[in-house]
């Protein structure tokens, strides 16, 4: 459980994703923090599933600290009083999130966290966390606030029973029995299969997959995807999107297909990129403008399940958004 918060913290760790925001300015008196803010961050985002929401708690969470010390609160563990911060104001920030989640047009995915697969930093590592990929995150919006926190604290960071119900404010017994319940539910909705792919050969397949999405070859792009695929796609009502996701590799190829030879006919070419660290893509329009992202969820050597994000509110942070919509739906 525990290999899970490591590399989800490396991957925060070697420098911030490509185009994302930069980190607001750390409070003059909180020297010697910054080294806690990859992990702050990361259990933000795999609360929000956001990434400027992730970083606006984070810094919230830092101004508070400024506050209390101000106030003559003595701190004895500061990366326990931050986690704890960052995972209250999380819990809060679901509970208000949740009537907007409800009437959310189309399918919800997160915010993508891209990082360009010719970069560094956190791009250079091979092994990559099962917390940050979309269809973990999405689970994840099956569980209440306070579910979605217990499991990540112990699932995801590896937390013991202690220290999740100190964070959390619930009693120990009460810890053990909802992270329970929330196993049960995320297993029930995880499909049992292979690992993912690694570095070279995730990005090998999604060079292939785009090349033969974008030239239109059936046959290729057939042979990558597994049968049962699945293609999701976020619009928020702002962009074309996928209407009914349905399983099955002719509907997604086809689909494919006609989205991105449209997005060809518009100027808009894909770039690939690691995207919540799997194998993907940024599509960019010809004035170097995100159009859309694109995460591939790949093992046992095909692609099980595709993610499409391009409701431009959740590309900002990645670069200057395009206006032109892209993969359009049924």
């Amino acid at each position: 459980m525990t290999s899970y918060g490591n590399e989800m913290a490396m991957e925060m760790s070697g420098g911030r994703p490509a185009g994302a925001r930069k980190p607001l300015p750390e409070p003059a008196d909180e020297t010697g923090t910054t080294a806690y803010r990859p992990l702050l961050f990361s259990i933000a985002y795999g609360m929000t599933g956001s990434v400027g929401d992730a970083e606006d708690i984070v810094q919230d969470a830092f101004l508070g600290l400024t506050r209390a010390r101000r106030a003559g609160t003595v701190i004895a563990d500061l990366k326990a009083y931050l986690t704890t911060a960052v995972t209250r104001l999380g819990i809060d920030h679901l509970r208000s999130a949740r009537v907007r989640r409800e009437t959310y047009v189309g399918d919800w995915l997160p915010e993508p966290v891209v990082v360009p697969a010719d970069g560094q930093g956190p791009a250079e590592r091979a092994e990559l966390a099962d917390s940050l990929s979309m269809a973990f995150l999405v689970l994840l919006e099956s569980l209440s606030p306070v579910e979605r926190a217990v499991f990540m604290l112990r699932e995801v960071f590896g937390y013991g029973y202690e220290d999740v119900a100190r964070i959390t404010g619930k009693t120990e017994v009460n810890c053990r029995q909802i992270f329970a319940r929330a196993r049960q539910h995320i297993s029930a909705g995880r499909k049992v299969r292979g690992g993912p792919a690694q570095r070279a050969a995730g990005e090998e397949l999604a060079r292939r997959f785009f090349e033969a999405a974008a030239g239109g070859d059936m046959d290729a792009l057939l042979g990558l995807l597994a049968p049962d695929v699945v293609l999701h796609g976020d619009g928020g009502g702002k962009a074309p999107s996928i209407g009914n996701p349905a399983p099955g590799s002719l509907r997604a190829a086809r689909m494919l297909v006609t989205g991105l030879r449209r997005a060809r006919r518009l100027g808009v070419l894909p770039r690939l990129a690691w995207v919540n660290g799997r194998p993907g893509a940024v599509l960019y329009d010809g004035d170097g403008r995100v159009a859309a992202v694109v995460e591939l969820d790949v093992a046992d050597g095909v692609v099980q399940a595709i993610h499409s994000v391009a409701n431009p509110d959740k590309l900002g942070h990645i670069g200057p958004v395009s206006d032109v919509g892209l993969l359009g739906g049924t």
